[in-house]
């Protein structure tokens, strides 16, 4: 096996440190996602076919707007919440179990996508309801953006040099400070790339050539199915997280790709159902 040729960029995790108060990397990267999403949610809400709402008589005409700015709370707290209670629940329950209040330290790591995923499908349930939107059009707008969200996520596991790859002789391998002696894939740029990059370039080419606004659900399976792909794929590459290894004695099966298939599935069922449905007036 050969020596690692790309040495790993040792980046503090923390930016700031001010006493007791601490800047991290990792929490910029869930600031970055949230901020840019909802910056273009404003934008393409007004596009047609414009996202219809509940208007109260003295709304403005950019009322649609100001309602995404109220989404982004909600968002955070479907992402926040939903994440480490996802990972509580999926990863290391015992381990909460014998330590809650570990269930709080979310500065330490620990954030599972498939519950965030949980966490923001019931923010926006919860939001269409309370303002009269189609659940799938709104879907739709977060599935644009969330790639972009994903993509600095992945990034600040590189930077946290943590999520490594399993052990390699690539020419781009690299020795990350707590993955031991060998070189590994860097896994987690991978999956910036393809659950990041190529995953919004998918859902924006859909968006755009397809007019997939105009059939709810399509975006929303297409990112589903995109990420559920990309996710499964990625895990070839992924060290398994060290206390639950591979499933069932298989050698290859992770926890990632067991969650990841019926998000696989239910997005292949989206976009049927969106194709086979009546297009939206716009």
């Amino acid at each position: 096996m050969t020596l690692a040729l790309i040495p790993y960029p040792k980046i503090d995790p923390v930016l700031v440190q001010l006493g007791p108060f601490a800047i991290r990397w990792y929490a910029l990267a869930y600031i970055a996602g949230l901020v840019i999403g909802w910056q273009i949610m404003r934008r393409v809400c007004q596009q047609p076919p414009v996202l219809p709402m509940i208007r109260k008589p003295d709304e403005s005409d950019d009322f649609r707007a100001k309602r995404i700015d109220d989404f982004l709370l909600w968002a955070a707290l479907g992402v926040i919440l939903g994440g480490r209670l996802g990972y509580v629940l999926f990863y290391k329950p015992a381990y909460f179990v014998s330590n809650p209040l570990q269930i709080f330290t979310l500065w330490e790591g620990g954030m599972s996508f498939h519950g965030g995923l949980l966490g923001v499908i019931i923010a926006i349930l919860a939001f269409a309801l309370r303002n009269g939107v189609p659940p799938l059009m709104m879907s739709d707008l977060v599935a644009i953006v969330a790639p972009i969200g994903l993509f600095f996520g992945r990034v600040a596991n590189f930077i946290n040099g943590e999520l490594w790859g399993r052990v390699s002789d690539v020419p781009w391998a690299m020795i990350f400070p707590r993955g031991g002696e060998l070189p590994r894939h860097p896994s987690q740029l991978y999956q910036a790339t393809f659950e990041g990059i190529l995953l919004f370039a998918l859902v924006f080419a859909v968006w755009k050539l397809c007019d997939a606004r105009r059939r709810p659900g399509l975006l929303t399976g297409t990112f589903c199915m995109g990420y559920g792909a990309a996710r499964i794929a990625g895990e070839f590459f992924r060290e398994p997280d060290s206390f639950m290894g591979f499933l069932l004695g298989t050698g290859w099966l992770t926890m990632g790709m067991l969650l990841s298939l019926p998000v696989l599935l239910f997005g292949l069922w989206l976009i049927v159902r969106a194709q086979r449905a009546p297009a939206v007036a716009a």
